[in-house]
């Protein structure tokens, strides 16, 4: 009886063992491969918690990444803006790079100023479904979009 009941014991170790060294760590490169950032019109819908209108001075704001370039362009709602980015999509950091933008004035600038700021600040992001997010750090979204159909 107790050769059985230590048997069973070292069973029982065995298994634990195993699943334990079997077992896969989730990281950030699968949740990455979901969905891929680039190859696709994102609509800016949240700045800085705040909600933002679908058009502004008869404008979309967006972005689009290109992954053969390393590139983006946006729009804040009045000049185009673009340049390049440096990200990873296995560890979900994003890094914008000194960019253009064309000049014009308009009346509302608030959201394009806002959404210069975040390239400025944002250093990962995620992707889930149709919403990607510009971070910073841990804290919340600085800015969300959504994927254009």
């Amino acid at each position: 009886m107790k050769n059985i009941s230590f048997a069973a014991i070292l069973l029982l170790i065995a298994l634990l063992h195993l699943a334990c060294t079997n077992s896969k760590k989730m990281t950030a490169a699968d949740n990455a491969t979901t969905i891929s950032i680039t190859g696709k019109k994102w609509k800016l819908t949240e700045l800085m918690g705040q909600p933002v209108a679908d058009s502004i001075n008869g404008k979309q704001p967006f972005i689009q990444f290109n992954r053969e370039d390393s590139n983006y362009i946006a729009n804040g709602g009045c000049n185009g803006l673009g340049g390049k980015i440096v990200f990873n999509e296995s560890t979900m950091r994003i890094q914008f790079k000194q960019g253009m933008s064309t000049m014009m004035a308009c009346n509302d600038m608030a959201v394009e100023n806002g959404l210069k700021k975040i390239f400025d600040e944002a250093d990962n992001y995620s992707v889930s479904d149709s919403t990607f997010s510009l971070n910073k750090a841990r804290m919340a979204p600085l800015a969300r979009f959504k994927i254009v159909p």
